[in-house]
């Protein structure tokens, strides 16, 4: 598009650190703000070379983290290749600290993101302080950017929570087994908002609701976190995402930050072009 200014995001994590800079750096200029594309994830070169395609069609200044050094060196060297300027934005302080710490950096992407005791506390903490009812969320869903949906403990309300502070409206709306889901999320999906599922392996969410039990006792079900039980609900979920044509999000082995980044990027490529 002519007269429009191209920034291209490339990551192999979230994109969280890279859009970080640039919004503090593009707020001390007086300019309308440009076009972003952004590409996450990027953990292969197929993954890279797409994302250099698009900065060829609607060249642009590339921003990107990449911590592996050969996908590094390839943007580097395409790059150069195709005059499009480049800014790999952590390598600096990278390669200070490793001066100043007499260490190599690991090559292992999302490092800041790792799913560690003190990330599960934390987690923990936000999802009881707004733990009130999921289904009190229904009348807003006319009102969301997306819906999140999901069997219990799938990290639904903490998405959600996180998803707020990034500016997007995000709703819950909680698969109960056996019932059929409140008329009103039908109906916001029939008006075009669009829907998340969220799932997780059996045996993560037997492990994360038997924790659930100790804190609430006797007032839940034991079945609650069967196994059994569980796979049937999993089971039945994905049937469920599938006659509405819901994209399904496994959260099993991802924080609640890539969760978020991956519910951004799915938004981002339906359209929604606030996110």
């Amino acid at each position: 598009m002519s007269g429009t200014n191209h920034l291209h995001i490339i990551s192999d994590s979230t994109g969280e650190t890279v859009s970080a800079v640039l919004r503090a750096a593009l707020a001390r200029f007086d300019t309308d703000d440009p076009e972003l594309h952004v590409t996450i994830f990027v953990r292969n070169q197929s993954d890279l070379d797409e994302a250099l395609a698009q900065a060829v069609a609607e060249p642009g200044l590339i921003v990107y983290t990449l911590s592996d050094s050969a996908l590094q060196s390839h943007l580097i060297s395409f790059c150069a290749e195709n005059n499009l300027p480049n800014v790999p934005v952590l390598d600096p302080v990278v390669a200070a600290l490793s001066d100043f710490l007499g260490k190599t950096a690991q090559d292992r992407p999302g490092m800041q993101h790792r799913l560690n005791s003190d990330y599960f506390d934390r987690i923990a903490a936000l999802d009881f302080a707004i733990s009130h009812d999921d289904g009190a969320l229904a009348d807003r869903l006319l009102n969301s950017d997306v819906i999140l949906t999901g069997v219990s403990r799938t990290s639904k309300t903490p998405t959600c929570i996180y998803l707020a502070h990034r500016g997007v409206k995000a709703s819950n709306m909680p698969l109960i087994p056996k019932t059929e889901p409140d008329p009103a999320f039908v109906s916001a999906l029939e008006r075009g908002v669009p829907a998340i599922g969220l799932t997780a392996s059996p045996s993560r969410l037997s492990q994360v609701r038997s924790h659930r039990l100790e804190s609430l006792g006797a007032n839940t079900s034991a079945d609650y976190a069967e196994i059994d039980t569980i796979r049937a609900e999993v089971s039945d979920a994905l049937l469920f995402f599938g006659r509405f044509d819901i994209p399904v999000i496994d959260v099993t082995r991802r924080s609640i930050e890539e969760t978020a980044a991956e519910i951004m990027a799915i938004l981002r490529d339906r359209g929604v072009t606030h996110i």
